[in-house]
């Protein structure tokens, strides 16, 4: 696919300066040195999705067809650590920094998190620099990200429906700051798209309504409730039998039309594994996910030796070394990561050749916002091994359209590649409203 035609603002600092200097070759230290990141802008919608952060990261690159040059990005889960690691600490690095010098900030900052231990919000606002970084890149080449990283390998991208509902992760009724407990999935109600409701008591007729949209695969999590009720360290027979209900129904109903996954959350400890893992052996689980938590990785090497249900593992995972010690201890059949947690577009890819290395696929996740889902795109585009990319639609039909200017097109199983420049969709810039109360900006000083 061709890059646009441009159309660049004629100021001395705009795109068309930039790319004027990056085309000649007697003016190298001036390509290293320009365009300028000139402000950070956050936004955590809690009155949307409590746990998710918006990034825009401006430059003084102009327009390119009309349109300022803005970086956008996201991460989730501990919001307000995330915003003031990226305006007071990551901000210093960044402002009046080159905005397409992505490696060298992306080690600079990853350096210093990991000297001191820094895998959590420091890591999330590493991964929505990242991903903001690349879309201003690609904005200023007229191409989409995954053509930067050396794609296409693929002309469509398999997808699999999570079964999460329009609520899911998202505000409860009157409680605009609350935003649940990660992991716990809501048991749902009746209704259009609320999949997690369907998929616990009327898992048959799930699967059959996304199989007549072209879906492939649905990932289902039952067993959430018998945690919450009991615990994660035994399952009775009659309490696992009931949880597991749906993925038997599905397959008398549908039989092989569909394929099965698993999401444990984590929540389990090796022998309530083996036993889930046991019971599920007749369903044909493509794989099952997080049965345990990746915090000991020889149990998950033991409850993969002890299981002929291929384990996918994790989303839990952060740091590549993290990917790499699962890796060399054999605990996975699947490589699972998610964008805007583990580093952004650029570790994602690290980590999805790392696991092509050991001959093993790697799986997109996504639960939270568009941008999580549009970088797995890039990077499924791009990656041979990548195998699925994770979607929820009814977060695709209800909350993105809220978020985001252009969604993501999902034909008969698969989502086709994005088309415009970077990551080939925009944070709506009326959700940055300065009077919101989860606003900040940080600005170079004039």
């Amino acid at each position: 696919m061709k890059g646009r035609p441009l159309s660049v603002s004629p100021s001395s600092s705009s795109a068309a300066s930039y790319l004027s200097r990056a085309s000649s070759p007697s003016q190298e230290h001036a390509f290293r040195g320009g365009p300028r990141i000139t402000a950070i802008e956050t936004l955590i919608p809690h009155d949307l999705m409590a746990g998710l952060v918006l990034l825009r990261i401006h430059t003084d690159a102009g327009t390119v067809n009309g349109t300022p040059v803005i970086g956008h990005g996201e991460s989730y889960y501990l919001p307000h650590a995330v915003a003031a690691v990226l305006h007071d600490w990551m901000s210093r690095r960044l402002l009046g920094a080159d905005a397409l010098a992505i490696e060298s900030h992306w080690r600079f900052l990853y350096e210093r998190c990991a000297s001191f231990g820094g895998t959590g919000a420091e890591l999330r606002a590493l991964s929505a620099i990242d991903v903001a970084l690349w879309d201003i890149m690609g904005q200023l080449l007229q191409q989409p990200v995954w053509r930067l990283l050396g794609g296409p390998v693929r002309d469509r991208i398999p997808v699999y429906n999570s079964s999460g509902g329009p609520s899911y992760g998202r505000r409860p009724p009157n409680s605009p700051d609350a935003q649940g407990w990660p992991g716990h999935g809501d048991p749902g109600k009746p209704g259009p798209l609320e999949d997690n409701w369907k998929s616990i008591n009327a898992a048959g007729d799930l699967a059959e309504e996304l199989i007549a949209e072209g879906y492939r695969g649905m990932k289902l999590w039952p067993l959430d409730q018998a945690y919450q009720h009991n615990g994660g360290a035994y399952l009775s027979q009659t309490e696992l039998l009931s949880s597991l209900r749906p993925f038997h129904e599905i397959r008398e109903r549908v039989g092989d039309r569909i394929e099965l996954m698993l999401d444990g959350h984590g929540f389990f400890a090796l022998p309530a594994a083996i036993r889930i893992c046991e019971a599920l052996a007749d369903v044909r689980l493509l794989w099952a996910e997080d049965v345990m938590r990746p915090d000991h990785l020889p149990a998950l090497a033991t409850l993969r030796q002890r299981t002929t249900v291929p384990l996918a593992i994790s989303e839990m995972l952060i740091t590549r070394e993290s990917y790499r010690q699962a890796l060399e201890a054999h605990a996975a059949d699947y490589v699972m990561a998610d964008p805007t947690w583990v580093g952004g577009i650029s570790e994602t890819r690290r980590i999805a050749e790392l696991a092509q290395i050991y001959n093993l696929p790697t799986l997109m996740h996504d639960c939270t916002g568009p941008l999580t889902l549009f970088s797995g795109l890039h990077v499924a585009a791009a990656v041979p091994n990548v195998m699925w990319q994770e979607t929820v639609r009814a977060h695709i039909r209800t909350l993105y359209p809220s978020l985001i200017d252009t969604n993501v097109v999902i034909q008969n199983g698969a989502a086709e590649l994005p088309t415009e420049p970077g990551l080939g969709t925009r944070l709506l810039p009326e959700i940055f409203d300065p009077a919101h109360p989860g606003y900040r900006l940080t600005r170079l000083p004039t």
